[in-house]
């Protein structure tokens, strides 16, 4: 189980992996395959894999490790696949954000200094649109103005393998009401953030995140992320707590 993971430090090869992996989605929108990688980092395919394994251990991505080629599904901020935020720069589609919570975060990355970013996405409820502005971490603009993030589960549950379910549990919803419904929907209860309690959550990854070429990895530990979560004024009675 992924949680609580011992402290270590990324090689010189995650880090080139990582840096390289970072820059070439803020420019295509999308990540590389193997073969982009090797070119670009001069890293053998068991160099490579080794690298890939560390960077999904120290939550910077999810690698498919089932598969030959190593599927890079997501690169947090980022995803592969479609999500439930779609991100536009300078008016034009440009990537799948991770989830809600780290679309908050995305603009606060070196390459988008200074860009308004526009977070397309929709209620979980009810489908209803959902659009943000961002810029350089700061949200600028929300419709509608009650929109709110829910988290259906607890950080007891996160990264039992990989963060993909964390991901799919952290949506938008229109305002508080919407976010009960949707709960009687997945017959799920959950927990409520405001888009400032948030920002606030994911500050310091956005700091680190490319800021810094040998920030180190990042070790789930449930009980202290739920005690910050706390601390940022965030009802957490529905984890237990």
């Amino acid at each position: 189980m992924p949680q609580n993971v011992p402290e270590f430090r990324f090689s010189d090869d995650a880090l080139k992996l990582r840096q390289f992996l970072y820059e070439h989605w803020c420019e295509h929108g999308h990540g590389p395959n193997l073969r982009l990688a090797h070119e670009a980092t001069g890293l053998s395919r068991e160099r490579l894999i080794d690298a890939y394994q560390q960077l999904d251990l120290g939550l910077v991505g999810v690698i498919d490790q089932e598969s030959q080629n190593y599927n890079l599904l997501k690169l947090q901020p980022f995803s592969s696949y479609p999500s439930q935020v779609a991100v536009h720069i300078d008016d034009r589609f440009r990537c799948w954000a991770g989830c809600a919570m780290e679309s908050v975060a995305l603009s606060r990355m070196p390459p988008f200094a200074g860009k308004t970013i526009r977070l397309e996405s929709y209620c979980a409820c009810c489908l209803a649109p959902i659009t943000l502005t961002a810029c350089d971490g700061d949200i600028l603009s929300r419709v509608p103005e009650s929109v709110l993030i829910h988290v259906s589960t607890s950080p007891r549950d996160w990264n039992r393998t990989n963060i993909v379910a964390m991901c799919d549990s952290m949506n938008y919803v229109v305002d508080a009401e919407h976010a009960l419904a949707y709960e009687k929907k997945i017959c799920r209860r959950g927990v409520l953030f405001t888009l400032e309690q948030a920002r606030r959550f994911v500050a310091d990854t956005a700091q680190n995140r490319m800021w810094h070429y040998d920030w180190p990895p990042t070790s789930l530990r449930p009980e202290r992320v739920i005690n910050g979560i706390r601390a940022l004024g965030v009802d957490v009675t529905n984890w237990g707590g």
